[in-house]
């Protein structure tokens, strides 16, 4: 795909669709796309939909048109899904992507097996918005468009720390800030400005934090029975992780925490020597060499031990290390 044109030529109703648990790639991947066809391409009817995003993408513009349900029977002629690197991985929109008359991926997840009629992935680039980009006319990004691309790159590359940002990756965030996106505040909001609460919910997790394998391995936690006595949800606990990763020393970071009665959401970060997207996708998640995630069942040592099995395997390939 050489422009988002080519796919909707003679459309009439275009569905927009991102991924359960919507990061900062996801929702500024769909919303700039959602904003590029309202203001290009009028004749079009378009709709986005996404699970609640979280209040610091409120900087967005039309953030609040996001459907969050599905209220009416509905066949759009096309279905983008937008950062979705598995067919499973769609967020409520599941059964309009089933029904479009024809469907269309973008992507960047290495490990998407490519599930829509029409694919356009590229698993070497940084971030959706950076791949989504690349199809749209350079010349029509308004600021609204640029202000959604920017945050959904910053979000993937870690604020263009991770080994994904390419010379590419720069020369287009460069072009976006032409537009007068405010880039340090969008940076401030989306990645250091934290609650009182979350502090607090950090400064534990980092506090009762365990270091596995040498060293080599990091690993944080909240049971579900923690999580209720702060009052603190999965979209309250960001950047924990991360946090976690810039330990001295550890080469990749585990956060997990119960969503449910031994039920757990597993992040992972490498610092590079480590791939872990092939560990989450072992376990039926996705995600990127440096940065993923999966879902697992089980009591919390007993997920512990089988993700830091994978993560000792790999270790365990280098020269002299077992």
């Amino acid at each position: 795909m050489k422009n988002i044109a080519e796919v909707l030529e003679n459309v009439k109703t275009v569905g927009i669709g991102g991924h359960i648990r919507p990061d900062g790639d996801c929702v500024g991947s769909c919303m700039a796309l959602y904003l590029y066809i309202r203001t290009y391409f009028p004749e079009i009817d378009v709709d986005v939909y996404l699970d609640n995003p979280k209040p610091i993408f409120g900087h967005i513009d039309r953030i609040d048109d996001i459907k969050t349900e599905i209220k009416e029977d509905i066949r759009y002629d096309l279905f983008i899904t937008c950062d979705v690197s598995a067919r499973d991985r769609i967020a409520l929109a599941g059964d309009l992507f089933e029904k479009a008359s024809r469907t269309v991926c973008i992507d960047h997840h290495i490990s998407n097996p490519g599930f829509a009629d029409e694919n356009h992935i590229q698993g070497e680039i940084s971030s959706c918005c950076e791949v989504l980009y690349g199809i749209l006319d350079p010349q029509k990004v308004t600021l609204p468009i640029a202000t959604a691309i920017y945050t959904g790159m910053i979000h993937d590359t870690g604020v263009f720390q991770y080994s994904s940002t390419s010379p590419e990756t720069m020369r287009i965030a460069g072009e976006l800030m032409k537009t007068g996106i405010p880039f340090n505040k969008i940076i401030d909001e989306s990645f250091y400005q934290k609650t009182y609460l979350q502090n607090q919910v950090m400064g534990r997790v980092l506090a009762e934090s365990i270091l596995l394998q040498n060293g080599k391995c990091i690993v944080g936690y909240l049971r579900r029975k923690d999580m209720d006595f702060y009052g603190v949800e999965g979209s309250d606990l960001d950047g924990i992780v991360s946090q976690l990763r810039l330990t001295r020393g550890v080469e990749v970071a585990i956060f997990l925490y119960e969503t449910e009665t031994q039920t757990f959401k597993v992040s992972l970060r490498s610092n590079g020597k480590i791939d872990v997207s092939q560990i989450a996708v072992f376990f039926g998640g996705g995600g990127h060499t440096r940065a993923a995630g999966c879902d697992l069942q089980g009591s919390m040592y007993d997920v512990i031990n089988n993700i830091t099995a994978e993560i000792e395997k790999q270790f365990c390939e280098e020269p002299k290390q077992c």
